[in-house]
């Protein structure tokens, strides 16, 4: 039963030191601290993430989320020579997207930003502006990519950084190409990366198969709402944009037959969960194509497909702390967060992380 204290926002707030945020992902994937925390009881244990396959069942069905981060982030000058900076956010064109810019009350519609001989940007209309205005309700503006013979995915490889979340204090560097990505990554198209995935290996899947561990994948693309924090007073209120997914086939015919069987769906991250319990229909069954998502998970929510969560330590007035609150309860989850901190457990996305059952 939800508790009306369930519903406000302020109920997801938590001391946490800075020292506790990660700012560099360990050297070994795997080797991050891994607590166990048991919905039913909220009993709580203290282990290796390559312990991971000791603790599922054999039968059990992974789902990971493939999305591959791509170098969104574009820094630049403008015409009088300060700073800029553009996030790209969902390409809309082969060299046009939505973009959030900064310093945006300085960037008019018209303005050129440089961003590297031959590569520039030009700031065009906000997103949901009203004529004339640069504000924008959404945050985004439409850009387009002025290039000199180069196509859009060269330039940005070359050119663009990783989009590292804010709470990482620093530039990113060369590693975090491959570290702020999961080993399993394919399609390109998030901004953020689904951290939840970034603690596994080959090997480690690889002994998850041999546990008996199924796994299937979907795709959803992560945009900057993830790091949106929650304003509103109720958190029923809140909102995120709407982020594509894909269910392929495979993976619909997959989770349904693992949850005829009676068999456990293990979602890896907000991300996979979002879009498994979007995709599910009246009859209960995974729709499977391409679709979109602004879905909200607070207490009160019936999940239909997850019976088991492996996730990251999460912002306070977070969507996703939300999210893991609504699956194993605001108060065992809120507790775990206070031993975490106490125990000095490395926070958010290249910290540690979390198996919810």
């Amino acid at each position: 039963m939800t508790d009306p204290g369930d519903h406000d926002a302020r109920a997801y707030e938590y001391p946490l030191p800075a020292e506790l945020v990660a700012q560099e992902p360990l050297a070994r994937r795997d080797a991050s601290r891994l607590l166990v925390l048991e919905r039913a009881t909220g009993a709580i244990a203290h282990r290796t993430f390559s312990d991971l396959p000791e603790l599922l069942r054999p039968g059990d069905l992974l789902v990971t989320n493939r999305s591959r981060v791509f170098p969104a982030r574009l820094l630049g000058r403008r015409a009088g020579g300060g700073a800029a900076e553009i996030l790209l956010v969902r390409r809309t064109e082969p060299d046009a997207w939505e973009a959030m810019v900064r310093p945006g009350r300085r960037l008019r519609p018209g303005d050129v930003v440089d961003v590297a001989p031959g590569f520039r940007v030009r700031v065009e209309e906000p997103i949901g502006a009203a004529p004339g205005s640069p504000d924008t309700p959404t945050g985004l503006r439409h850009v387009r990519l002025l290039l000199d013979g180069l196509d859009p995915t060269t330039a940005l490889e070359r050119h663009g950084h990783v989009p590292l979340p804010p709470y990482i204090r620093r530039a990113d560097e060369p590693a975090d190409r491959e570290r702020y990505q999961t080993v399993y990554a394919r399609e390109r198209g998030s901004v953020a990366a689904p951290t939840a995935g970034l603690h596994f290996t080959p090997e480690l899947l690889g002994r998850l198969a041999e546990r008996g561990v199924e796994r299937a994948e979907i795709v959803l693309h992560v945009g900057p709402g993830t790091f949106r924090p929650v304003e509103v007073e109720d958190v029923r209120e809140h909102r995120v944009d709407p982020e594509r997914f894909t269910v392929p086939g495979e993976t619909a015919e997959t989770v349904d037959r693992a949850r005829a069987q009676g068999r456990r769906v293990v979602a890896v991250g907000t991300t996979t969960t979002r879009a498994l319990e979007s995709a599910v229909d009246d009859a209960g069954r995974i729709r499977p194509g391409e679709s979109e998502t602004g879905l909200v998970i607070v207490p009160g929510f019936r999940f239909r497909v997850l019976g088991a969560l492996v996730t990251n330590f999460h912002l306070p007035r977070s969507s996703l702390l939300l999210l893991v609150s609504a699956f194993a309860g605001r108060e065992r989850v809120l507790a775990a967060y206070r031993k975490a901190v106490r125990l000095r457990y490395r926070f958010y996305s290249y910290g540690d992380a979390m198996l919810v059952v």
